[in-house]
């Protein structure tokens, strides 16, 4: 007979799977933001570029449309990707929760 080595389950193996998981996910956003934002860069300099090398004014709102409406919508991504920890991160959280302990000690006091 062959000896299977089958483990029995751990709470801990399957917690640490999970948590590899949900970062191998993350990881792939945030690599798709990235690649977002190089081509965001690349093509608008481009763009740009061609647009003013063909004899078109640099200060025209279409030389610089596409680059506007195309950071809009990688502002978008960004809070889809960033989200609340962009703004709320927990050292925000900590450091607002120490100011408001703060003023409640001064205001007893």
């Amino acid at each position: 007979m062959e000896n299977y080595n089958i483990e029995p389950y751990n709470e801990k193996k399957y917690k640490n799977e999970d948590a590899y998981i949900r970062a191998e996910k993350r990881l792939k956003v945030l690599k798709g933001f990235y690649w977002h934002a190089f081509w965001y860069v690349a093509v608008n300099i481009f763009i740009v570029a061609s647009i003013v090398r063909s004899g078109g004014d640099i200060w025209h709102f279409g030389t610089w449309s596409t680059p506007l409406f195309w950071g809009i919508g990688l502002g978008f991504h960004a809070l889809g990707v960033f989200g609340k920890r962009f703004v709320f991160s927990k050292r925000w959280e900590e450091r607002k929760i120490n100011e408001f302990m703060e003023q409640e000690k001064r205001h007893w006091e």
